[in-house]
C-alpha cells in the first residue's frame, strides 16, 4: 500500500511562512544581470595557474607527512617532482626552486 507524500510547500504556506513571499519579492540576479567581479588574487599569484589532480587519500597524507619530515611545503615538493618529470622527458625545468627553511 503506497501513501502519498505530503506537499511540504503547501504545509509551510498554510503555517504562515513568509519565506516564499520574500524570495518572490526580491528575485536574485541572473548571471546576465550580475555585474562581473574581478577575481581577487594575491599579488604573488597574479601570473600563476593552479595545477591539480585527484589521487587516493593515502597519497595526500603521505605527501603531507613527507613535507613535515623534510620541513618544507607540499607545494615545494610538488614543484620538485614536476621539475624531475620535466627533466626526465627532456623539457626545461620551469618550477622556480628555492631552498626550504631548515633544509
Amino acid at each position: 500500500m503506497s501513501t502519498k507524500k505530503p506537499n511540504l510547500a503547501a504545509i509551510v504556506e498554510a503555517a504562515g511562512s513568509t519565506r516564499r513571499a520574500a524570495a518572490a519579492a526580491e528575485p536574485s540576479p541572473t548571471p546576465a544581470d550580475a555585474p562581473a567581479k574581478p577575481v581577487a588574487r594575491a599579488k604573488s599569484r597574479a601570473t600563476t595557474r593552479q595545477v591539480a589532480a585527484h589521487f587516493p587519500a593515502e597519497v595526500a597524507w603521505q605527501l603531507r607527512e613527507l613535507a613535515v619530515e623534510r620541513r618544507t611545503t607540499v607545494q615545494k615538493l610538488l614543484g620538485e617532482a614536476l621539475n624531475d618529470l620535466f627533466q626526465k622527458h627532456g623539457k626545461p625545468e620551469l618550477v622556480p626552486t628555492t631552498r626550504a627553511r631548515g633544509s
